[in-house]
C-alpha cells in the first residue's frame, strides 16, 4: 500500500505540490489564529461555592453553612473531592470534578444541588457560585495609589469598586475584577447604652428604625394636563444628618426621639479581612484581573491594559495605576524562548543535512519538507484549541530532528541509486545532467519504494510511541498532554509526507552533480572510524555482544543513584513569598508585618516591584486566612541582575534576609503555586492532610509530627497548622436564669451580635455607589471582660440587667479557620525541602511518622502536595508502557513479518536507556515526569535506528544472495559477512545522519537557558544520552547479532 501512494504521489505531483502550498496558507492562518499562554491550564476542574455569613464565628459558619453544604455537595455526580473552609464571616466549598468535566456542565449540576440544600441554611447566609475561571485565572494585577495625599483609603477603595471594576469587566475574556485593601466607607451608628435605657429602646427598635428610614418607593402614574406622570418618594440615606435624624419615638412631652439622641454617626472603615501594600511605602488599594476559563490569555491581558490605559485619564488629579503583575511578559519570553529555539534547531538540522550530503540541492528537500510538517501540527493544534505555551511548541520542538529521518534516509538511497545508475551505464557521466528526465524519475520513484514502507512505519511507531503520555491523568496530564498532542501530530505529518511530497521534491531538486559516496569526505571518515569496529564484529562477535551485555548491565548503577520528583522547578520570572504565621494575629499586627517583610524584599537589587496581600481578596478564588501572607516579587530582566545571581541564590539571599519571630517562609512560583493550593490545598511540595473528628486532637497530632520531621534530612522548615490556635470570646447563655426574665437565647444573642459585634443593618444607595451602615456600642464598654459583663441588657419587662446575669462570659482558644476534606475536619501541615529529592524525602519522612507517632482511632493521615501527583504518574505509567510496547512490537511485525527482526530491534531500547541514565547522573537531574516523558520519546526514536540499520542489512543481504544466484554458487557465510560489510560499514553515513539530526536538534534545548527550559531540558536529556548509547551499541549490535543469526540459519539450511 505504501509502494503504491508513492507512486500515486510521483505520478499526481503537480498536485502534491498544490495540496502542499494549500497545507502552507492554511497553516500560516493558523499560526496566527493560534492563542498563547505561557502554561497550559493545569488546574482542576472546580467550582466553588461562596457564602458570606456576616459577623459569625469559623465554628458557626461550619456547623450552619459549610457543612450542610459540603455534605450535599458529596452526591453531585463525577465530584472526586469536596474542600470546604470556614472562615470568621464566610463559607468556601470548592467542588473538585473529574479530569475531562466540562465545566459548565459542572457548574449547572453544582446549582441543581445547591437549590436543594439552600432551605436548610440561615435566612442571612446566600450562597453563590464563583467565576467560570481557574488557579491560572489570575493574569493581571495592578495598584491604586495616590502619591499627592488627595485621596484616602477609601476613597480609593470606592473608585476600584465602583468604576474601575465595572468597566474592566466589560473587557472580552475577563471574568471577573477582584478588589483587595484598602478601606470600604462605612456609617457607623455608635449607641450609647445608657441613653438607650434612660429612653427605653431596645436595639430592635433602633434596628427597624434605621430599615425604616432608608428607602425609597414609587406611587404608580397620575395624569394632569393630559400628560402623565410617574410618581416617587425619595428616602435613601445619602449624608450623615439624614441617619442623625431618623425617628425613634417621642418622649413623654412629645419631643421626637432622633437617632443622633442616642448615638453618634459618623464615617468609618468597615471590618476588612484583606490587607494589600506596595513596596514596603504602605496601603494601596490593589485589583487582581481574573481571566474567565479557556480564554486567550494574551489578548485578555492586552484587552485590559489598553482599557486601563483608557480609564486612567478619568481618574481623579494624583491617582496613578502601578502594575504589580502582567502574566503576558511570562508569555512573550517562554513563546519567543521556544521560537527562538524552534529556528536555532532548524538551521542546525538543515546544515547537518547539508554537510553529510554534500549537495545543496537534497538539503533543500528537507529544508523545505520540515516547516510543511510543523505547519501541519499547528493547522491541528488550533482546530483542536490548544494555546501556543511551552509545551505544545515543546512537542514541536523535540520532534523536529526526527522529523526528518526518512527524508535523509530516502535521499541517501537515491543518491546510491543515482550512483548505481551511472555505473550502470544509464547516463552520460560526462553531461551536466547524467540521467534523463524520465529516467531520473524513475529512479527516484524505485529508491523510495526500496526503504519508503519500512521508514513509514518507523515514523508511525515514534508517533505511537507517545500514547502512554495521552494516559497521564490531572495536573500532570494537563502539564503534557499538548506537548504529546503537537509531537504525535508532527510526527504524523513527517510520516505521511515522507511518501507523498518528499519523493516528488526529491524528483524536483536533486538533479545534476551529486558527489559519489567514495568522494565525500564525510563519509570517507565515517568509514574509516567504523571499519576497526565492524572487523571486531565479524571476528568476535559473541564478545562484542558479551561486552554490549556488560556495559547496560553496568548502564543500571546510575539508575539507583537518582532520585525522584513530580516536576522541576518552572522559572516564572517571578517570585509569590507565601509565609506561614501563627493564628490569631489581628489586621493591624498582620498589616506592619507586611509591611516589613515588603520593605526588606525590596532592598535586593533584583527586585524591581513587591506587591504584599494578607489576608484574602474579595473573590471565591482565593480562600486566604487572614494569617496567610502572599507578597508577589516582580524582578527584573536577568540581564540587570548581579553577575553570577540565580533564581536558587536569590530564594536563599532573600530567605536570610526576612527572617521573623513565628514566620515560616517559603519562596514559590506565583502559577504553579496558586494551582496547587486551588487542587490539593497544599502550598509546600509536601503536605500532610490530618483528618478526624476533634480539632484540638488533630493539632495534637500535628505537633507531634511537626516535632518528628524537623530532624528527618533535608526538611527545610515545616509548620503544622494550629486549628485551635483561634481565640474566642465566649458568651455562654445560661437557659435557666435567662428564663426567669422572660428572656429567650435569640435575645441574648440579638445584644451580642448587634451592640457587641456590630452589624449591618442597612445599605445607602448614593448614585451607582452602594455604603453599608452599622450599628454596634463603643469601643470603650466592650475592650474588657469586665465590661463585656456589664453590658445592659432589657427584659420584656422593661428592667435593665448586666449580661453576667444570663451568660457565663469567659476567653478560650478555638478555631480560628475550619478546614473539611470531604466533610471530614482536617489539619495541614506544610513541609518544604532542599539538598534531597521529593521521593526519597517522603519515604524517609513516611517512616519516622509511622514509627514515632501513633494515631488514635478515628484520625487518619495522608501525604499530599506534589508528592501525590508523582505517585499517581508512575502507576499510571508502568501500566502503560508494556501496552506500549506491545504496539510498537506489532507495527514492527507490519513491517518486517519476522519476531526474529522485531526482537533483534527491540533489543536497541536496553541500549538506549544506558545513555539516558548514565547522562541524568552527571546533570544531577532526578527522575521526574518530564524525564519519563523524555524516556517514552526515546523509545520512538532508538527503535527506528535498529529499523534502518536492519533495512540497510537486509537489502545488502538480498544483493548479495542474487549475486550467488546469478554466479550459480551456493550463498556462504562469507557472503554475509560481505553483506553485513555492505549493509552497515558502507551504509554507515545515512546512520549518522538520522542519529545526528536528532541530537542537533535537541542540543539547542540542552544547551539553552530561558523559561521553559528547565522542563524542556529534563526531556531532551534521556533522549540525548539515549541516542549517544543507542547508536554507538546498535552499530556493533545489531551487526553481530544479524552475523549470528543468519549463520545460525545459513548451519542450519545445510544440514
Amino acid at each position: 500500500m505504501i509502494a503504491k501512494i508513492i507512486d500515486w504521489s510521483i505520478d499526481n505531483r503537480f498536485m502534491v505540490v498544490m495540496l502542499t502550498f494549500i497545507i502552507i496558507g492554511l497553516g500560516l492562518y493558523a499560526v496566527k489564529q493560534t492563542p498563547l499562554d505561557a502554561l497550559p491550564d493545569l488546574s482542576d476542574v472546580q467550582v466553588i461555592i461562596k457564602t458570606s455569613y456576616p459577623g459569625q464565628a469559623p465554628q458557626v459558619v461550619e456547623d450552619q453553612v459549610t457543612y450542610p453544604l459540603t455534605t450535599a455537595m458529596l452526591s453531585v455526580p463525577k465530584a472526586v473531592n469536596v474542600r470546604g473552609y470556614s472562615f470568621f464571616g464566610d463559607s468556601y466549598v470548592y467542588v473538585i470534578f473529574e479530569d475531562g468535566t466540562d465545566l459548565y456542565w459542572a457548574r449547572s449540576r453544582v446549582l441543581e444541588y445547591l437549590s436543594q440544600v439552600s432551605s436548610k441554611l440561615p435566612p442571612e447566609a446566600r450562597p453563590e457560585l464563583g467565576p467560570d475561571a481557574t488557579g491560572v485565572g489570575w493574569v493581571y494585577e495592578y495598584a491604586l495609589v495616590d502619591r499627592s495625599g488627595n485621596n484616602d483609603l477609601s476613597q480609593l477603595r470606592s473608585i476600584q469598586d465602583w468604576f474601575l471594576k465595572y468597566e474592566l469587566q466589560t473587557v472580552p475574556g475577563v471574568s471577573e475584577v477582584v478588589t483587595v485593601g484598602g478601606m470600604v466607607k462605612q456609617y457607623q451608628v455608635v449607641l450609647d447604652p445608657d441613653s438607650l435605657r434612660a429612653y427605653g429602646l431596645p436595639l430592635s427598635k433602633v434596628r427597624q428604625a434605621i430599615q425604616r428610614g432608608n428607602q425609597e418607593t414609587g406611587g404608580s402614574v397620575i395624569e394632569m394636563s393630559e400628560a402623565e406622570y410617574m410618581v416617587r418618594a425619595t428616602g435613601y440615606v445619602d449624608e450623615l444628618d439624614d441617619l442623625r435624624h431618623i425617628p425613634l419615638g417621642v418622649n413623654e412631652q412629645g419631643t421626637p426621639i432622633l437617632l443622633k439622641d442616642v448615638s453618634q454617626v459618623r464615617l468609618g472603615p468597615q471590618m476588612r479581612r484583606g490587607v494589600a501594600e506596595l513596596d514596603g511605602e504602605g496601603e494601596v488599594v490593589g485589583g487582581i484581573v481574573v481571566m474567565r476559563f479557556g480564554e486567550n490569555a494574551l489578548s485578555t491581558i492586552k484587552g485590559v491594559k489598553n482599557k486601563l490605559q483608557e480609564l486612567s485619564r478619568s481618574l481623579p488629579e494624583g491617582v496613578e495605576i502601578v502594575e504589580t503583575y502582567d502574566r503576558s511578559a511570562l508569555i512573550n519570553r517562554a513563546v519567543d524562548n521556544l521560537s527562538r529555539k524552534l529556528i536555532e534547531e532548524f538551521i542546525v538540522v538543515a546544515l547537518v543535512c547539508a554537510i553529510f550530503l554534500f549537495h545543496l540541492r537534497s538539503a533543500l528537500v528537507i529544508i523545505l519538507s520540515l516547516p510543511v510538517g510543523i505547519l501541519v501540527a499547528f493547522i491541528v493544534m488550533e482546530r483542536m484549541g490548544i494555546n501556543a505555551n511551552i509545551m505544545s511548541l515543546g512537542g514541536i520542538a523535540i520532534a523536529i530532528g526526527a522529523m526528518v529521518d526518512a527524508a535523509i534516509v530516502m535521499i541517501e538511497n537515491v543518491h546510491k541509486h543515482l550512483e548505481q545508475s551511472k555505473a550502470d551505464g544509464h547516463g552520460d557521466v560526462s553531461s551536466a545532467d547524467v540521467l534523463s528526465d524520465e529516467r531520473r524519475w524513475q529512479v527516484i520513484r524505485e529508491a523510495s519504494k526500496e526503504v519508503g514502507p519500512p521508514l513509514f512505519f518507523s515514523l508511525i511507531i515514534i508517533t505511537l510511541s507517545f500514547l502512554p503520555v495521552f494516559t497521564l491523568e490531572a495536573q500532570e496530564g494537563r502539564m503534557f498532554s499538548p506537548l504529546a498532542y503537537t509531537k504525535t501530530f508532527a510526527m504524523a505529518a513527517a510520516a505521511g509526507l515522507s511518501i507523498t511530497l518528499v519523493p516528488v521534491l526529491m524528483g524536483y531538486f536533486i538533479r545534476g552533480h551529486v558527489t559519489p559516496e567514495r568522494n565525500n569526505p564525510v563519509n570517507s571518515i565515517l568509514i574509516a572510524g567504523y571499519r576497526p569496529f565492524i572487523n571486531m564484529v565479524l571476528h568476535s562477535p559473541k564478545l562484542v555482544l558479551a561486552v554490549i551485555l556488560l556495559i547496560v548491565l553496568l548502564g543500571l548503577w546510575p539508575l539507583s543513584q537518582l532520585g525522584s520528583e513530580f516536576m522541576p522547578d518552572l522559572d516564572e520570572g517571578d517570585l509569590l513569598y507565601m509565609p506561614s504565621t501563627f493564628p490569631a494575629i489581628s489586621v493591624g499586627k498582620a498589616q506592619e508585618l507586611l509591611q516589613q517583610t515588603d520593605k526588606l524584599i525590596k532592598t535586593v537589587p533584583e527586585v524591581k516591584r513587591v506587591f504584599g496581600k494578607v489576608g484574602r481578596a474579595e473573590t471565591a478564588t482565593d480562600p486566604a486566612p487572614l494569617t496567610m501572607i502572599e507578597t508577589t516579587i516582580l524582578l527584573k530582566p536577568k540581564e540587570q541582575w548581579r553577575e553570577g545571581m540565580t533564581i536558587d541564590k536569590l530564594k536563599k539571599e532573600l530567605n536570610e534576609l526576612v527572617q521573623f519571630p513565628g514566620l515560616t517562609n517559603a519562596w514559590v512560583m506565583p502559577i504553579k503555586n496558586r494551582i496547587d493550593m486551588l487542587a490539593t490545598g497544599i502550598k509546600t511540595p509536601v503536605g500532610i492532610k490530618l483528618a478526624g473528628p476533634d480539632l484540638e486532637k488533630i493539632q495534637e497530632i500535628g505537633k507531634q509530627i511537626e516535632k518528628v520531621l524537623k530532624d528527618v534530612t533535608g526538611t527545610a522548615s515545616v509548620y503544622s497548622e494550629r486549628v485551635v490556635g483561634g481565640r474566642y470570646v465566649t458568651v455562654d447563655i445560661k437557659r435557666r436564669e435567662a428564663a426567669r426574665l422572660a428572656l429567650n437565647i435569640a435575645d441574648i444573642q440579638e445584644v451580642v451580635r448587634t451592640a457587641l459585634g456590630g452589624m449591618r443593618v442597612a445599605m445607602t444607595v448614593e448614585g451607582l455607589e452602594r455604603y453599608p451602615i452599622n450599628v454596634r456600642y463603643p469601643r470603650d464598654v466592650r475592650d474588657s471582660l469586665e465590661k463585656l459583663r456589664n453590658l445592659p441588657v432589657v427584659t420584656p419587662a422593661g428592667a435593665r440587667i448586666p449580661l453576667a446575669e444570663v451568660a457565663d462570659i469567659r476567653i478560650e482558644s478555638g478555631p480560628g479557620l475550619i478546614k473539611t476534606e470531604n466533610a471530614r475536619l482536617n489539619g495541614w501541615i506544610y513541609i518544604d525541602i532542599e539538598g534531597r529529592d521529593l521521593g526519597s524525602y517522603v519515604a524517609s519522612a513516611q517512616l519516622a511518622v509511622s514509627d514515632q507517632v501513633k494515631l488514635p482511632p478515628g484520625y487518619s493521615i495522608s501525604w499530599s502536595g506534589q508528592y501525590e501527583f508523582m505517585l499517581r504518574a508512575i502507576n499510571r505509567l508502568m501500566t502503560v508502557i508494556p501496552i506500549t510496547l506491545i504496539i510498537i512490537v506489532l507495527l514492527l511485525y507490519l513491517s518486517f513479518r519476522s519476531f526474529s527482526e522485531v526482537a533483534i530491534i527491540m533489543g536497541t531500547l536496553p541500549l538506549a536507556l544506558v545513555g539516558g541514565f548514565w547522562l541524568l547522573y552527571m546533570l544531577d537531574y532526578n527522575m521526574s515526569v518530564a524525564v519519563g516523558v523524555g524516556f517514552i520519546a526515546l523509545s520512538g526514536v532508538s527503535v527506528e535506528i535498529g529499523v534502518v540499520m536492519l533495512v540497510y542489512l537486509n537489502q545488502a543481504l538480498e544483493k548479495h544472495r542474487a549475486r550467488a544466484r546469478k554466479s550459480g554458487r551456493e550463498f556462504t557465510l562469507e557472503d554475509v559477512r560481505s553483506a553485513v560489510i555492505d549493509g552497515a560499514l558502507m551504509r554507515v553515513r545515512p546512520i549518522m545522519m538520522t542519529v545526528s539530526t536528532i541530537i542537533a536538534g535537541l542540543l539547542p534545548i540542552m544547551l539553552g537557558s530561558g523559561t521553559g527550559s528547565e522542563v524542556m531540558r529534563r526531556i531532551a536529556a534521556p533522549m540525548v544520552g539515549g541516542m549517544v548509547s543507542a547508536t554507538l551499541l546498535t552499530l556493533v549490535f545489531i551487526p553481530a547479532i544479524f552475523l549470528l543469526w543468519k549463520g545460525w540459519k545459513l548451519n542450519d539450511e545445510i544440514v
